[in-house]
């Protein structure tokens, strides 16, 4: 691969002629390939192309939809944006069980978010704490004009503090603020008003008759919001009697009950099963996060950070069984939006919306944390009962068939073979072959 200069400043045209050129002897198959899955609507693509930089195309990713999902006595149908075999399946069976007995149900806890101005200070702590009160209500007044659509909204600033970090840095300080920014995710908004805070500290220090020599010259190393909103939270929850419960593999309900909990306790007590187990979580979460043009990064890295909130990473689910009662639920932060962003402007995410019947975000916090729970409660049933790999050998054999390039009929007659024996890359082609040589 060559180093080239200005790439950016190519047409996009331009950018798939230059790869093409770096990497094979048919440079005009591989540009209209990747022309190829570009939105037949020019205007479209344009808007899909404005999304990220030096864009050369669409990746399409499996749009699927689960129904049957009860939330709170409301019936909805979620999309997912995924992948990964047999977690669409999972959650709309799961959401098919809970729908007989009663539903999730699901509350939002709280919607505070945070950000904080990183800054290095030489003087006397005691001194800023006592004079913090002064520059706080001029760090509200500088952002007043930033934050008054937001609060004419029922949001802004809700508090901003001072908080003493050299216990673990000498000079060290962090000034911590935090928000509600409504029906909005709000990353640009909590940035902005930041780097106001970040200006006013520094002319107020600047200008201060309490200062002297360095005192006056506070180094902000950054202003930032935090991706952990431990106080932005949503908890959902299913229950019924156990006996409600019915038989699994002809496993009786009150096995059933006892080893899906015994499941939830190792995963609360080995960080290696809780790994898997909150990655199960997040394929549901992700998913309907893509659909609906939120960051699923974010909400990853902030629900695995919750995870780790007690020193030790745990799963993000719990599991009771009392007075003969079963109840499984989730309890995680979760920052969204429904305005701004990806949310207004993607085609697809505007059809989520629709779909789901135009929520705010408490009502999306609380699908996230419903379809993340009818996940896990798939994968934990299976793990408990039948193994996992019943239902994700089923999809994944259909991938392998499909790689094999195998006909209609082909398909049928090894569909039928591996209702009963093992699925693999191997057994499949050896299947094939014996088909093949019997054509």
């Amino acid at each position: 691969m060559e180093i080239i200069s200005g790439f950016s400043k190519l047409s996009k045209k331009q950018k798939l002629t230059w790869l093409a050129s770096q990497i094979t002897d048919n440079p005009q198959g591989f540009v209209d390939e990747f022309e190829s899955y570009q939105h037949r609507d020019p205007q479209v693509q344009k808007l899909y192309d404005e999304f990220s930089e030096n864009t050369l195309t669409n990746f399409y990713m499996p749009y699927g939809l689960v129904p049957n999902v009860l939330i709170n006595g409301t019936l909805y149908a979620i999309p997912l944006v995924i992948e990964e075999s047999s977690v669409v399946a999972a959650a709309a069976g799961s959401a098919k069980f809970w729908l007989e007995r009663g539903g999730f149900k699901a509350e939002v806890i709280d919607t505070k978010k945070v950000g904080q101005v990183h800054f290095l200070w030489e003087g006397d702590f005691k001194k800023l704490d006592v004079l913090f009160d002064e520059v706080r209500e001029l760090m509200l007044d500088n952002t007043a004009l930033v934050t008054a659509n937001m609060r004419a909204r029922g949001g802004g600033i809700l508090a901003i503090e001072l908080v003493n970090m050299t216990h673990l840095e000498p000079n060290y300080y962090q000034v911590k603020a935090t928000f509600e920014t409504c029906e909005s995710m709000g990353a640009n908004f909590i940035n902005t008003c930041l780097e106001e805070f970040a200006r006013t500290l520094k002319d107020w220090a600047a200008n201060s008759e309490h200062f002297v020599g360095k005192e006056k010259e506070p180094l902000v190393v950054m202003s930032i919001l935090s991706n952990y909103t431990p106080e932005c939270l949503v908890r959902a929850w299913v229950e019924c009697p156990i006996a409600d419960l019915g038989n699994f593999e002809e496993m009786p309900p009150e096995m059933f009950a006892f080893k899906f909990s015994k499941a939830i306790m190792i995963a609360k007590n080995d960080p290696h099963r809780a790994t898997t187990h909150n990655k199960g979580i997040f394929n549901g979460i992700d998913a309907l996060t893509l659909a609906t043009g939120n960051d699923f990064r974010a909400i990853e890295a902030c629900g695995h950070t919750y995870a780790s909130r007690s020193g030790k990473y745990q799963s993000l689910t719990d599991c009771s069984i009392e007075n003969g009662i079963f109840k499984f639920w989730i309890e995680i932060p979760m920052a969204v939006g429904t305005v701004g962003g990806l949310t207004s402007l993607h085609p697809l995410v505007k059809k989520s919306f629709e779909i789901l019947g135009n929520p705010n975000a408490r009502e999306l916090m609380q699908m996230m944390a419903v379809i993340g729970l009818a996940q896990n409660f798939g994968a934990v049933k299976s793990l408990t009962t039948t193994g996992i790999q019943r239902g994700h050998m089923k999809m994944h054999l259909l991938n392998i068939l499909k790689h094999f390039e195998a006909t209609e009929n082909e398909v049928k007659i090894a569909v039928e073979h591996f209702k009963s024996n093992v699925v693999s890359f191997r057994a499949v082609r050896d299947v094939l072959d014996l088909i093949r040589i019997k054509v």
